[in-house]
């Protein structure tokens, strides 16, 4: 499903240049559920946007779905994003003056697929999300942990191959980060997508299945050599 292989970027300024992956490699599996576990500032973020196509290595190997992105153009990476990713982050993103339904069908909209249909699936990922009652309901209107739950279902609406998730549970209590994991684990288990997700929170990544730790920007399968 995911194949990195020597993964390496680094920034380059008038104060020099700075090496953010230094030959990250690892795997994951179709239908695999992974934490990315780090430190802020070991690469987790950097990491993830590449594998979601939104910025590039300076050296290495990317393989989603068994697509070799890393020489994509621009054009090609955002068709790819479009049909394989789907994101979810730390703050929820949500446009405030559209609903949770109006929120969770746009990438269905921009695909040109048909209102009701985007509509249709958009209440049924907010009834997966325990949000029926919520569906006309603006991002003001809703709880943190509610808000996230939008921006889950959004980024499930394509059926992505694989969903990206960079510190998801940062801005929810424990109650709301439980109830996020028991949704993650859900979604894979009937949807039967794959998620990478991007965290320190010890309580998420013993809730997923596999850990892939990363620590100055080299990955390993065990905590000795990350934090």
């Amino acid at each position: 499903m995911v194949r990195v292989e020597q993964l390496k970027k680094s920034f380059t300024d008038d104060a020099g240049t700075l090496e953010v992956l230094k030959g990250a490699s690892f795997s994951i599996d179709k239908g695999d559920m992974v934490a990315l576990v780090g430190v802020s500032g070991a690469g987790k973020t950097t990491l993830l946007q590449i594998l979601g196509g939104l910025d590039s290595c300076t050296s290495g190997k990317v393989e989603v779905d068994g697509k070799d992105i890393t020489g994509m153009s621009p054009r090609r990476l955002a068709g790819f994003r479009r049909e394989y990713i789907g994101f979810v982050f730390q703050f929820h993103h949500l446009l405030p003056d559209f609903t949770a339904v109006e929120n969770v069908l746009i990438p269905g909209m921009i695909l040109g697929r048909k209102r009701k249909e985007c509509v249709d699936r958009a209440r049924w990922l907010l009834g997966a999300m325990g949000l029926e009652r919520q569906a006309h309901h603006f991002p003001s209107e809703l709880s943190g942990g509610e808000r996230q739950r939008v921006a889950l279902a959004r980024a499930l609406f394509n059926e992505p191959a694989l969903v990206l998730a960079d510190e998801p549970t940062g801005n929810l209590d424990s109650g709301n980060s439980r109830q996020l994991l028991e949704l993650f684990h859900k979604t894979n288990e009937e949807l039967k997508q794959t998620f990478l997700v991007a965290t320190h929170n010890e309580h998420l990544s013993a809730g997923l299945k596999r850990n892939i730790y990363i620590r100055d920007g080299i990955t390993s399968n065990t905590g000795q050599d990350a934090d």
